[in-house]
Formats: C-alpha cells, sequence, structure tokens
C-alpha cells in the first residue's frame, strides 16, 4: 500500500497540516521542519496522490506530455493539436521529451508530476512492457497514450487508452504500394525495433504484405540515429546483388529523407535507381523534390483526440460521468500520399 501523508508527518513528528504546507508552499514551514519532513518523505517513499488533491482543490488544469522528441515534425505536429485543444478547453499544456531513451521515460513522468499535472499524454517506447506505465496505474494518474498502439482486448480487459493509427495495417497498403507499381525486392530501413514498438508494428505490415504477395522478404535494416548517415550499409546493400532492393520502405519520412540524401550521395538517381516511401506524411515531405510517397497520419488529429480522452478520464475521476470500461483503444483513418520518389519498375 502507497505510503500515506499521515504516515509521512507521524514519522517526522509534525501535523498533517504541516506536510501539506510543505508540499504546496515549501517557503511556508522552517528550514528544520522541512528538512524532517523531507527526510521522511525519501524513507517512506511517499509521493503526493496530485490527482486526487488536485480534484479537490479544482485541478491544476495542467496536462503534462512526454514525446520522444521534436526534432521529428510528426510528435510537433501531435503537440499543437494537443495545445489547440487544451487552449480551447481552458487548460495549459507542460511538455518534455525522452529523446527515444525508454530510460528518461520514467524521470520525464516524476518531472510532470512534481509539477502537479492533472494527467498525461505520452508516447513510450513499448506500452506493452513498460514501467513507467505500470507505474502511472499504480498512482492512478490518468494517462492516454499517443501513436503506441494497443492490442485488441476483450471489454473490461484494461484500462489503458490510445490514440494511433493502425500501424500494421498502414504499413501493409505502404508496401502494397510499391507493389503495384511493380516492385518485388523491397527491402525494410526502420529505427531500432527496441526504441519503437511502432517501427517493430510497421515492419509486421511489412511481413504481411510481402506474404500475401508470396514473396521472400529482406532482411530489415536498423539505424541507430536517422538523422546520421549509415554509409556502410546502404554501400553493403548496393554492391551485394542478392541485398540490393529496388525500393525501400522507410518506417518514418525523416529516415526515408535521409535515405534520398543519402543513396544520392552514392550516385544513384531518384526514383530511376530506386523508389523510396516514408511513413508519417509530415508537410516537409511534400516540399522535397522528388515529393516523398507516404502514409499520412493525421497528428493534430491525435494530439487533440488524445486530449478530449484525457479530459473525459478526469471527468470520471470527478464523478460527472460514469466511468469508462474495456480497453480504450482509439485507430484513426491513415491515408497514403503519392508522390514522385516512388516509380513503377522498367517494364511494368
Amino acid at each position: 500500500m502507497r505510503p500515506s501523508i499521515k504516515q509521512v508527518a507521524t514519522l517526522a513528528g509534525v501535523s498533517i497540516a504541516t506536510v501539506s504546507r510543505l508540499l504546496n508552499n515549501p517557503g511556508a514551514v522552517s528550514a528544520e521542519t522541512a528538512e524532517k519532513v523531507q527526510r521522511s518523505i525519501a524513507q517512506l517513499g511517499f509521493r503526493p496522490n496530485f490527482t486526487g488533491r488536485n480534484l479537490r482543490a479544482g485541478s491544476s488544469r495542467t496536462i503534462g506530455v512526454v514525446l520522444p522528441t521534436l526534432a521529428n515534425t510528426v510528435f510537433a505536429q501531435c503537440l499543437q493539436g494537443i495545445e489547440l485543444a487544451a487552449r480551447a478547453l481552458d487548460y495549459s499544456v507542460m511538455f518534455t521529451t525522452t529523446e527515444y531513451q525508454p530510460a528518461e521515460e520514467s524521470d520525464a513522468v516524476e518531472l510532470l508530476l512534481a509539477h502537479r499535472v492533472d494527467g498525461i499524454i505520452l508516447t513510450v517506447a513499448d506500452a506493452s512492457a513498460n514501467a513507467t506505465l505500470d507505474l502511472l496505474e499504480r498512482e492512478d494518474i490518468p494517462f492516454v497514450l499517443t501513436y503506441n498502439q494497443l492490442p485488441d482486448q476483450p471489454a473490461g480487459a484494461s484500462g489503458r487508452f490510445s490514440v494511433s493509427v493502425d500501424n500494421r495495417a498502414a504499413a501493409c497498403d505502404a508496401v502494397n504500394h510499391l507493389l503495384a507499381s511493380g516492385h518485388r525486392r523491397i527491402r525494410m530501413l526502420s529505427g531500432r525495433f527496441d526504441a519503437s514498438d511502432r517501427a517493430m508494428q510497421r515492419y509486421l505490415g511489412y511481413l504481411d504484405a510481402m506474404g500475401a504477395a508470396r514473396l521472400e522478404p529482406m532482411p530489415p535494416i536498423e539505424l541507430e540515429l536517422h538523422t546520421l548517415t549509415a554509409a556502410a550499409d546502404y554501400q553493403q546493400m548496393l554492391s551485394d546483388p542478392l541485398l540490393r532492393p529496388t525500393a525501400l520502405f522507410c518506417s518514418n519520412d525523416m529516415l526515408a529523407m535521409s535515405a534520398m540524401r543519402d543513396l544520392r550521395a552514392l550516385g544513384l538517381q531518384l526514383p530511376r535507381d530506386m523508389s523510396v516511401m516514408g511513413f508519417d506524411g509530415i508537410p516537409i515531405g511534400a516540399l522535397v523534390e522528388p515529393v516523398l510517397a507516404s502514409v499520412v497520419q493525421p497528428s493534430e488529429q491525435i494530439g487533440d483526440v488524445a486530449v478530449r480522452t484525457l479530459l473525459g478520464l478526469l471527468e470520471q475521476r470527478g464523478g460527472s460521468v460514469a466511468p469508462a470500461t474495456g480497453a480504450g483503444r482509439q485507430v484513426l483513418a491513415h491515408s497514403l500520399r503519392s508522390g514522385g520518389s516512388v516509380s513503377p519498375l522498367a517494364g511494368v
């Protein structure tokens, strides 16, 4: 059982009101008293139930947001959707990033909880096995996942909520677009699967499309950082006839545009020598030459729906609506953006 504020007060030899004053206004108690209370908090592993306290006090009306990065425009678009929806509903937003480091997720959440956010919207490395999500559930903090795609489960099997596209189906559509253009030797270029469950789901979609076409899938290339060149990987891919594809399916647009740059640096002409398909549909992809063909995610809508879902959970905590049941898996529609980065294979 989680330690209570009463236990902290007893151990420190002060009143509950004194502990409460310290938590709400550290300057309102003496340094000696503050030291005793902080020592008791550390010894007991106590953390205030900010959600419950904020509801009693009228809430902070602040939403916490944890995203992998803002360098990838897809997450910046999502944040914009979150901020616009929150502002329209008289909430403010506090956000932080993890730089794709799973170890940073807990620290990011702890930071937001320390600032008394009412609930959290977040994207994690792997939603299926994640200590940070387990912590939020133990602490009874409302949260909504974005981009992480919860599995289909029977009603009541999970209290988690997510907003995403169907990554596997969308990736299958992307590879089918390449297949329809005559490509048969299609290889996937991806960020690390262990840093993104979305990348793994998209790889499964690649396998689905290749399997349905009765084609042998090619081994994927996983890159540590999609913003850095991977010349050795590309050179090996191009030099070995057995590994040389006619098309690349990339797990995100930033990676796809980096691949286009690197392939040109190696002397290839795109898409004549190789087609490139992305995933995300970020606006800048329509401004490159040739235009990047891509799966388009409705990122601003994902952010908007996540805010409204989270606020619905907060209303349930306030008792104004009945609690939701089942896993709140909301899957939004994706689309395909055609582009000159994909061309029909010669002779097709």
